[in-house]
């Protein structure tokens, strides 16, 4: 079968099978890194590493109002961070470099211009000088006369003159590709099959704009051909896309890469996972509120979370998004969580990226024999195409919380420690600062076993860095009870033990124990809890902290007497 025959059938042309695979993942940079973009990464990856092949990073962007250097910065961490490393794109942290850069399509422009003035010159592409007034006309046309818009091919019956005197005017045009008119398109795809798109289903897209940035389809072409990509693994929502890249390749004499169009993602109810979700539950929050004016961010600053100006235009706009750190100040003051969507939201709320890694890469693929968990060794032996499913994947939380339970459990106490202090140094400073050394590793022992993500201690254990005189106490039933039921009651017991602990020789969980559990015996009953819950409503503002003993040990002498002393004050003075 001769190499036109091939492309005519959608055969895989000789050129496509190298002897490396070269595997690509090619983000527009406008935010953290979404999860489906972190699991289409790590299949790339996966793919060219089980393969001895080479993964390339390249950036796109040519979207000059979406894009931003912070993104990609942001793009770069997020991929680290899971431990999917590039050996070909951008540099950073050690990754990228490579010959076949530079790896960010703004940086390749000439390239662009370059073949776009090839396929005028063949004839498969033309100048359009339609102003986006005159588009917006036609496209309102036909959807008064209930078609589908088509682009008419107006610029085509202009003459030759006309053509060039436009140009060296240098009026503003985009080039347009000339589809076949009567084309079958084949695509082969080795995770859907073939699909087969006719050509008079497309019209004569737009491949390099008027400010001569190129369009998605005719930047990816070109990069996927000069980076010698072999296999290109991408979200099934690009398999409409392929066709017109078919064409282009077609048309520039490009070889043509294996294809593999993966499922989508959705949540358990088959909604999608969107950053929409986080405006949707602040929405819905402030409405169940009432609230008409932005609340104030917490002690010490006590200010409205947003200018009141952005309020007023985000509730009256509901198409309107917040901003990702107005959203999570927002949500901070509204105290609710907000869904994970980015692998930065995951990283934030304390999840491992092992973790991570191994819950992405069943999304969408299976190891066999009921294999769940692995490790990054295990993925690259065994990640092939063939096990892929097709269906979409549905984005268990539950189960990736149980995930990383288990993986904080299998700990040493020393790793997790050391997990948790990354943690903190990265988004919860104020702990490594206030505990010191000897104490936040107290801290990470007493709240291993009680946690599901590395975040946990710090949203349960947050009394432990404020002032005493912060604490704000619980007004619930269950502290009621501790403080007020029984003879003596709990702030009795408050009262008697303030002197004991303040004399206390050493400070220590041993003599903590000795000391309370004795008090326990004599004056409640040999009831230890009757003493200790009293104990940690006065020192945490709440009846769950970790065990007494170590809770105490944490916060010190001088915190403890001062909270049991400002609990018995807050009483003396209800009571009044």
């Amino acid at each position: 079968m001769s190499r036109k025959q091939r492309k005519a059938t959608g055969a895989p042309t000789p050129e496509t099978v190298s002897t490396m695979v070269r595997s690509r993942f090619a983000p527009s940079p406008s935010g953290h890194l979404h999860v489906g973009g972190a699991r289409t990464a790590l299949f790339c990856w996966a793919y060219a590493r089980a393969r001895g092949g080479r993964f390339i990073l390249r950036i796109e962007d040519t979207d000059q109002k979406r894009s931003s250097e912070a993104a990609t910065q942001a793009f770069f961490e997020d991929l680290t961070w899971l431990g999917i490393r590039w050996d070909e794109g951008p540099e950073f942290d050690g990754c990228g470099g490579g010959e076949a850069g530079p790896y960010r399509q703004s940086q390749r422009l000439d390239l662009y211009r370059r073949h776009a003035d090839q396929l005028n010159a063949a004839g498969a592409a033309y100048p359009a000088f339609e102003t986006p007034h005159m588009l917006e006309a036609a496209r309102a046309r036909a959807r008064d006369e209930g078609r589908a818009y088509r682009y008419d091919r107006a610029a085509l019956k202009l003459d030759a003159a006309t053509i060039r005197r436009y140009l060296d005017e240098k009026r503003p045009h985009v080039v347009r590709l000339k589809v076949p008119d009567t084309c079958q398109i084949t695509i082969p795809d080795v995770v859907r099959g073939e699909t087969h798109v006719s050509s008079a289903e497309l019209d004569d897209f737009v491949i390099l704009k008027a400010d001569g940035y190129p369009t998605y389809h005719f930047a990816v072409v070109i990069d996927d051909e000069l980076m010698g990509v072999t296999h290109v693994i991408r979200g099934e929502e690009h398999l409409g896309n392929t066709a017109k890249h078919i064409l282009l390749q077609d048309a520039l004499d490009f070889r043509r890469p294996i294809y593999a169009h993966i499922s989508l993602i959705f949540n358990p109810d088959g909604s999608k996972m969107s950053k929409r979700e986080r405006d949707i539950r602040l929405r819905r929050e402030v409405k169940r509120l009432g609230l008409q004016v932005p609340p104030e961010t917490g002690v010490p600053t006590a200010q409205p979370v947003m200018p009141v100006d952005q309020w007023r235009r985000w509730l009256a706009d509901k198409d309107q998004q917040l901003d990702l750190e107005s959203a999570r100040s927002l949500a901070e003051a509204l105290k609710i969580d907000l869904p994970e969507i980015d692998v930065e939201d995951f990283r934030r709320a304390g999840y491992l990226p092992e973790v991570m890694m191994n819950y992405l890469a069943l999304l969408g693929w299976s190891p066999g024999g009921d294999i769940e968990k692995f490790d990054r060794e295990f993925l690259i032996s065994h990640f092939d195409l063939d096990r892929m499913i097709k269906s979409p994947a549905r984005f268990d939380r539950d189960k990736l919380l149980a995930f990383n339970l288990d993986a904080l459990q299998a700990m040493s106490t020393e790793e997790f420690s050391d997990r948790l202090r990354a943690h903190c140094l990265r988004y919860h400073r104020d702990f490594l600062d206030m505990l010191g050394n000897e104490k936040f590793a107290l801290f990470a022992a007493a709240n291993q076993q009680r946690s599901k993500t590395l975040d946990d201690p710090v949203r349960s254990g947050r009394f432990f860095v404020i002032g005493d005189e912060e604490v704000a106490y619980e007004h619930s039933k269950a502290v009621t009870k501790a403080l007020t039921h029984g003879d003596p009651n709990g702030y009795a017991h408050l009262k008697a033990v303030e002197p004991l602990l303040k004399e206390l020789p050493h400070w220590t969980i041993k003599r903590l124990e000795e000391t309370l559990t004795q008090y326990a015996n004599e004056h409640a009953g040999g009831k230890l809890g009757k003493v200790a819950q009293p104990l940690r409503i006065a020192v945490s503002g709440g009846p769950v902290s970790p065990a007494i003993f170590d809770t105490l040990a944490i916060l010190g002498r001088e915190s403890v007497i001062n909270r049991i002393r400002r609990c018995l004050a807050m009483r003396e003075r209800d009571t009044k």
